[in-house]
């Protein structure tokens, strides 16, 4: 009987279970808290913690800690749907499509700098609005214009999709994963981008690299291609006359999107906007960009509808993920594991710490592909951790989302991953053969980062 990995959301819900009992194990505990007055923080006393009583979490608890992470983390949850609906209008204006197929145009017979183009395209929505569903949709004319440049379907996959995850992973302005985890460790929002912005650099720079080496090897030579053998050069096909035009209309469009951003980007910095600004410009952002792309006021609002719930799995996925820290806290052992997890890194040095994080994030991810999901289920421990183990938090978020991006290159729970080997016919068994190498690369590179983070003491705090 074939081993088959449970649904994401089948999994937390068994965490939350394991939770439940842990809280008949664990011995209870508590620290005191304050708030620092300089920073507005919370933070933990180190030397206060004691145990307590027990409180173990009973049947019904377990089935209401759903409903309770849901309320917990209902700013962070609905900034994922209203974010999800902006890009919704925004792809539905045509305005990305028509963009890439312009790009495509204006590139003809410009191999490399066509697909360092894509690459780098795709690596800024991944940074920014996060990009990863999304880029489902792209695949087929990456797969396309691989093809017609004398590439297979693995170059036309990498393209969009590993573009996509540099991006995602290296965090920039991505308000999935650093903006959550961010708002979750309170730090201000997007802090630190000068030192993501380096790293971004270098792991695009790698995977650049990578996928040009590939192509010219496949190019020069077609047996070298990892789908060497396979009959599916035919089963293909794209007709390029569905890309539309680039008009005036678009460019209007990706204009107004381009100065959402700029508004967005001084906000956070000069003025100190959080989650709710944020989710408001995005909205402005969608609902400008639909009434300039001429979808009217109800076709903006479909387009909205139509985000939003291709963003519900991600979005749910943070409340469910809250319901794990819901129950420690009922049971009082969420204090107890960042006693202990606290006393264990505090043996070692910073840089083995931060990279001890760093190493964990990577196998939860496995467990956990949602970025979001994953910090809304280990930064409420980590932060306070990173404090007691003498790390800064902005090093323990950086080894988060570095965690949570590399093994999304080769984990088969990740949806996105899957589907889009699906759409590129791409098995995964030679898909995984030709990636490892660069998830090798990444984690080096993480992990470079994440010991340079503890040298120079990555801050503010």
């Amino acid at each position: 009987m074939k081993f088959k990995v449970p649904h994401v959301y089948a999994l937390l819900f068994i965490v939350i279970i394991i939770a439940a009992i842990l809280t008949y194990i664990v011995p209870a505990g508590e620290y005191e808290r304050f708030v620092d007055e300089e920073t507005g923080r919370t933070l933990v006393d180190p030397a206060s913690f004691e145990f307590v009583d027990p409180e173990p979490v009973g049947f019904l608890d377990i089935f209401e800690a759903v409903q309770l992470g849901m309320i917990d983390a209902a700013n962070i949850v609905f900034f994922i749907f209203i974010i999800g609906g902006a890009f919704g209008i925004i792809a539905a204006t045509g305005a990305i499509d028509a963009g890439l197929g312009a790009a495509v145009k204006k590139l003809s017979g410009k191999d490399k700098i066509l697909l360092i183009a894509i690459v780098i395209l795709f690596s800024i929505g991944g940074g920014t609005f996060g990009m990863a569903e999304e880029t489902l949709v792209f695949i087929p004319i990456g797969v396309m214009l691989a093809k017609r440049l004398g590439y297979d379907a693995m170059v036309g996959l990498a393209i969009v999709s590993l573009g996509a995850r540099v991006g995602f992973g290296a965090g920039l302005l991505n308000p999935f994963n650093v903006g959550v985890a961010h708002g979750i460790a309170e730090l201000p929002l997007f802090s630190g981008l000068q030192f993501r912005l380096f790293w971004y650099a270098v792991i695009l720079i790698a995977t650049i690299v990578f996928i040009l080496r590939y192509a010219a090897k496949v190019k020069a030579d077609p047996s070298k291609s990892y789908l060497a053998g396979m009959d599916n050069d035919n089963d293909y096909e794209v007709d390029e006359t569905k890309i539309p035009d680039f008009t005036r209309t678009h460019a209007a469009v990706l204009g107004a999107v381009v100065v959402g951003f700029i508004i967005l980007i001084y906000g956070v910095f000069s003025l100190g906007w959080y989650i709710n600004e944020l989710a408001a410009i995005f909205l402005a952002i969608g609902v400008i960009a639909g009434l300039i792309g001429k979808l009217g006021i109800n076709g903006t609002a479909k387009s909205f509808v139509t985000g939003a719930r291709d963003i519900t799995f991600g979005a749910l996925i943070v409340g469910l993920a809250r319901g794990i820290l819901i129950v420690m806290e009922q049971g009082l052992i969420i204090d107890t594991i960042i006693f202990a997890g606290g006393t264990w890194l505090g043996y070692f040095p910073g840089v083995i710490a931060a990279n001890g994080m760093l190493v964990f994030q990577t196998l939860l991810n496995i467990l956990i592909p949602s970025g979001s999901g994953q910090a809304a289920a280990t930064m409420p421990i980590m932060a306070p951790i990173s404090d007691l183990a003498g790390i800064t938090r902005q090093t323990a978020v950086l080894a988060y989302h570095y965690g949570d991006s590399i093994t999304n290159l080769i984990s088969p729970t990740v949806g996105t991953l899957m589907a889009g080997l699906a759409i590129a016919n791409v098995p995964f068994a030679r898909y995984a053969r030709w990636v490892f190498p660069l998830v090798l690369i990444w984690l080096i590179i993480g992990m470079a980062a994440v010991t340079t983070a503890v040298f120079i003491g990555y801050g503010p705090f």
